[in-house]
């Protein structure tokens, strides 16, 4: 990670705080959280010196286009995108409105193409850069309860696939991965119910659920140079979960 210039879509806190800490503490030159909320920016700025906070909807293609322009001016470019940023809104499909489906798609779908689009046009150009994109073991098995969440993270599955050949063309080292966490603590899964998660837990044959720094060390290494000949991957990070 030493000298990289990062980005971090949903980074203010939970698992994407991780993965902010994590890229930080590799040695990278700048790593932007970008949030809809500035509660963790202080905290992540007071800790570590390369981190900046960013108000960001990565909903808004406007936006996204002016702060990859804004940190491109200063830094040069984005070395490393992290799609972090997903809500769930969860409900059996004949009880799940209309507004429901739509928010989870946009925010976790079409947030994903935004962002990617606006950056990967200059790593392109650069000739390098790594995208990761966070899905979920739910875009793999689905869930009940899910099926908007679920598609859009069958559908953050299939753009990386696309996107790795995208961007590996005319002799460009962009690679795109993604990362399918199971159940991990984060505040997202602080919201489903405690017998709902000992019964998941059940069936895990690790016997627990996962923590967000063990994420962030996949995560950490999809982006760094060390991954350098994986492209196009979605990997599991469930503790064996069956569904």
């Amino acid at each position: 990670m030493e000298g990289k210039v990062c980005v971090v879509t949903g980074g203010g806190r939970g698992l994407g705080r991780a993965i902010v800490e994590r890229l930080a503490r590799g040695g990278a030159r700048a790593v932007w959280a970008c949030d809809l909320s500035d509660e963790g920016f202080a905290a992540l700025e007071g800790k570590l010196a390369v981190a900046r906070g960013r108000l960001l909807d990565v909903t808004d293609p406007q936006a996204a286009e002016r702060f990859v322009a804004e940190v491109t001016a200063e830094l040069g470019g984005i070395d490393v995108l992290v799609n972090n940023a997903g809500i769930t809104q969860d409900a059996l499909i004949q009880k799940m409105s209309d507004e429901q489906w739509g928010q989870v798609l946009s925010v976790n779908l079409t947030g994903v193409f935004v962002m990617t689009r606006a950056v990967a046009p200059g790593m392109m150009e650069r000739g390098f850069g790594s995208i990761v994109n966070m899905a979920s073991i739910v875009g793999i098995d689905g869930n009940i309860g899910q099926s908007n969440y679920a598609a859009t993270k069958g559908g953050v599955i299939a753009m990386t696939r696309t996107w790795a050949k995208e961007f590996a063309r005319k002799g460009a080292k962009v690679r795109v991965n993604a990362v399918a966490p199971g159940f991990i603590r984060t505040p997202m899964t602080a919201k489903i119910p405690e017998k709902v998660l000992e019964s998941i837990v059940a069936r895990v044959p690790l016997g627990r659920m996962g923590e967000p720094t063990e994420v962030a060390e996949l995560v950490a290494f999809l982006a760094g140079d060390l991954s350098a000949y994986i492209t196009g991957q979605t990997i599991r990070v469930d503790g064996g979960l069956v569904f």
